[in-house]
Formats: structure tokens, sequence, C-alpha cells
């Protein structure tokens, strides 16, 4: 840990909200009411659970791939743009707020969607980006795969080190070590709307659930000795049927919400949210406590043998992030 970390207080902040399902100006328009709201209130740092805009689409576990194909092409349309006018009124929203965000979001690149990260620092300047390397089951029909450059979690900012993952990307243990590695002080714990097994248990597990989730997000905390923030989604009655979830008894609502903020040791640090609820998370929190948690638990320090085992990570096409062509020089 740099000395610029070290009894340094900031204040974090983690969303639960729903989103505006597939209408891309309406999304950019709530992610900038929020960024505003945060900022208000002093947040320094603030997680966004993962595709906020436009939405978790859970329609493609409800329904078959051709009843959710127009779901699905209206999802892709109203996807954002990295480089485009609708991310430059959230970059700026982020300089008049003073604030660093990680902005889960689909990311709609030429044919192709994926899910994204943008990390804004207070500048309005995309310090970082990056996708989920391997999207989740049925999701790997509709979204790309990260590549190289997202092996890439963590990024430097005024308040510390910040790093994020998408999701299931939590149960990557190679990844997570690799966070560790990059010693991040606070990490984004981006996650979709999730809901408690329904009654038969069919056709979900429990690893499937709120509960679960924040464990992988809270395990993360304990084993890198850092601040973890779970920034989820929430869905309200009246949008179930325009998400294609008005026939499928797993989406309860209002729900779907599970946001916390873990200490270093793994202690839950706020009261939390109604799962149907929307709000912002907010927590004062001492970067020096990683030191302290780390006495005891440094996984990739003095708890370590390297001689023994060790990880190997690629940076092939970090020079050309994410393309088919290469040129020789």
């Amino acid at each position: 840990m740099s000395a610029s970390t070290t009894n340094k207080t900031v204040k974090v902040a983690v969303i639960q909200a729903e989103p505006v399902w597939n209408d891309l100006q309406g999304g950019v328009e709530k992610a900038i009411g929020l960024i505003k709201e945060a900022g208000k209130n002093g947040a320094n740092v603030l997680g966004f659970p993962e595709v906020f805009i436009p939405g978790y689409p859970w329609a493609i576990w409800s329904q078959s791939v051709g009843d959710c194909a127009a779901f699905m092409d209206e999802y892709f349309r109203n996807s954002l743009v990295k480089e485009s006018p609708e991310m430059d009124r959230i970059r700026d929203a982020v300089r008049e707020a003073g604030i660093f965000i990680v902005l889960g979001y689909s990311e709609r690149h030429n044919g192709s969607i994926y899910i994204a990260q943008s990390f804004i620092d207070p500048t309005g300047t995309i310090v970082h980006h990056r996708r989920k390397i391997k999207p989740t089951h049925v999701e790997r029909a509709y979204y790309g795969d990260g590549q190289s450059e997202s092996l890439t979690t963590t990024a430097e900012t005024p308040f510390g080190r910040v790093s994020g993952l998408n999701c299931w990307e939590h149960s990557q243990l190679l990844l997570r070590y690799y966070t560790y590695w990059q010693n991040t002080d606070i990490h984004v714990a981006s996650w979709p709307l999730i809901w408690d097994m329904p009654p038969d248990g069919s056709p979900w597990q429990w690893h499937i659930t709120p509960d679960a989730s924040n464990r992988f997000s809270q395990v993360m905390a304990m084993e890198g000795g850092c601040f973890v923030m779970t920034a989820t989604q929430i869905l309200t009655e009246k949008n179930k049927k325009k998400c294609l979830l008005d026939n499928y008894s797993y989406a309860r609502a209002p729900g779907g919400g599970f946001s916390m903020i873990f200490g270093p040791d793994g202690k839950e640090l706020v009261k939390p949210l109604d799962p149907g609820e929307e709000g912002i998370l907010y927590a004062d929190v001492d970067l020096s406590a990683r030191a302290l948690a780390k006495h005891n638990l440094d996984t990739v320090g003095h708890y370590s043998r390297p001689d023994l085992l060790s990880l190997r990570v690629t940076k092939h096409g970090e020079k050309h992030p994410g393309t088919q062509v290469h040129f020789l020089e």
C-alpha cells in the first residue's frame, strides 16, 4: 500500500436502483441523476450495477431465443457506445460532481454487445475500460468476451486504487487473485438483480441467490483485504411485462436488490435497503484499515507461497486491445 492511501478517509457510495429498461436516453438521464445525488452527498467513489444501462435482460433466461429476439434487438439498439454523445453527457456529469465512478453498462461496439465497466475520474476522463471476460451461461448467446486488457481490473484514482468486476467474475478465482495482486483499495462488485430461490428450488440453485452473491463479494473483501461495494438493480411490478417477466415466477416484484458495503475484514458496514427499494448506500472508510486486516491475511504477500503456487497472466493484445486484425510492423 502506497503512502498516498494510508490514513486516508474516503466516502464510498453504491447504488441500488431500477434501470430504465431498454431505454438508452432514459438510462443516461437516470445515471446522471444518481451521479449528481452522490456528488451532492459528498461521495468520492460511486459504484453502478452490472449493465445498468439499459438494464439486465432476464428475458434471455425466461424466454426462448426466438421469443425474445425482438426484445434483444431493442436491447442492442439501446446499449451504450463507449465513444458517444450519451457517454459524453455522463462524463460531463462526473466532472461536475467531482467524483470517481465505475459505470456498468451493456456496451454496443459495431455488431456486438459486451458487459462493460468504464472507470471515469473526476475530470470526466475514462481512465480504464474493461469487459466481463466470460459471460455467464446463456449470456454467452448475446454478449462477447472481454480480452486480455480486461484482466486489468484496477485503476489509480485520487481516492486510492479502485477495481471492478461483473457478477460471476467474482467466482473466477484466478481473476480475483490477480485483482488482489493489483492491490485494490476499493472494489466495485457490479451485479444484476437476483431473487431468492423459488419455493421448489427449481430451476435455480442456492449459489444463484442474493445471499450467495454477497458471499462472493464478502469473500473478496476478506481475501483481498479491501473495501467492497455490491451494486445491484431492482424490478418493480409495473415493468415486469416490459421485461418479459410477467409469467416468470422467479422474478418477484418489487425486488431483486441486495446492495451492500463490506470492510476489509468482511464486516457489513451499512444497513441494507429492502430488496425492492431504490437508494444509494454510503460509508466513510479509512483506507489504513486495510493494513490492519493484512496483518492477519495477505494472500499476495506473507500468506502466499509463490515458489509453490503462482499465477500466469497473458498480456497478449494489450497493444491493440480487443481487435481481430493485427498489422505486422
